[in-house]
């Protein structure tokens, strides 16, 4: 599974993680519909409840990358669509930090997509309005968007522009938990996941591949394990609001029931090295009915978000 902190949630590459289903969780023929807690890892401070940084290491490491959710859309010649996309100019909807926080996780969500389609010129719209909602939440000066917006409208080295990513919320991440703010780094992570779930609704509605079906009910996960983060969180009104908000899509994905049947390991060999090839298999079942049900509550969700 591949490694993935806070930090690298959203950015011009989008680090973050949104299509792998939880494989710590994986278990033969288990049921994977009990909503995740989060066990003695909460501390209780004067101001407000902190997560240890191993409970959210190892929940970042069952969100994947919303560039593998662009990367599927493209895959399956899905045509660049910027309808999808969330105006920048409803960034001017949002006055509070926390609702800024949200639609950081939103713009760089939409960022990756139009990355992955080297959609640049679109690009320098996005970062400016994520550089305006990163310096209004206090955390731009980490950021070195001359650099970002170089390297992303030239289409230059792409690891470059990564690495970079990382650095700016490594220390995004250290910064808000420094100065209690904690919650705002869950608030972005929700945005990322709303966004990225989004995209994929609005392709399931024109595409009837069995890949963005999975997709869609896989998140079911996902979401347990978000919900667990931001009830960390919910003694803040905005956050209990946030937390109302998801609970009809929350209980559409209850219904979604998640089993994984453990295969035997094969041999591959490739360029005379020999390597083992996990053959798990997970299986997601859900009825049409309800298939369409998430497609719209993710929707709904979106637009609520929004305020559309």
């Amino acid at each position: 599974m591949k490694r993935v902190h806070i930090i690298a949630l959203i950015g011009p590459l989008l680090i973050g993680q949104l299509l792998s289903s939880c494989n710590s969780c994986k278990r033969d023929g288990v049921d994977l519909s009990q909503e995740l807690y989060i066990p003695d890892s909460v501390v209780e401070t004067n101001q407000s409840p902190q997560v240890s940084k191993a409970v959210t290491e190892e929940m970042m490491q069952n969100i994947s990358s919303p560039v593998e959710t662009a990367a599927l859309i493209k895959g399956l010649k899905i045509p660049f669509n910027k309808n999808y996309l969330a105006s920048t100019d409803q960034a001017e909807k949002f006055n509070t930090n926390f609702e800024k926080a949200l639609a950081l996780g939103i713009y760089g969500c939409d960022l990756g997509y139009l990355n992955m389609y080297e959609k640049t010129s679109f690009v320098v719209d996005y970062i400016s309005t994520i550089k305006r909602l990163a310096d209004d939440i206090q955390v731009g000066q980490f950021f070195d968007f001359s650099t970002l917006k170089r390297l992303a409208t030239n289409n230059e080295n792409l690891d470059s522009l990564i690495l970079i990513s990382q650095q700016s919320f490594n220390r995004i991440d250290t910064y808000l938990s420094e100065t209690n703010r904690s919650m705002f780094s869950a608030v972005i992570v929700a945005g990322v996941w709303v966004e990225g779930a989004y995209l994929s609704s609005r392709v399931a509605q024109i595409s009837d591949h069995p890949r963005i079906r999975e997709t869609i009910g896989e998140q079911k996960t996902i979401i347990n394990f978000l919900m667990a983060l931001l009830k960390v969180y919910e003694k803040d009104p905005n956050m209990a609001k946030l937390i109302e908000d998801f609970q009809p899509i929350k209980k559409a994905y209850d219904k979604v029931k998640i089993t994984f049947e453990l295969g035997e390991p094969e041999m591959v060999e490739e360029n005379g090295v020999v390597t083992f090839k996990q053959t798990d298999k997970q299986i997601i079942e859900m009825d049409d009915q309800l298939y369409q049900e998430l497609i719209i509550g993710i929707q709904d969700l979106r637009s609520k978000i929004l305020k559309l």
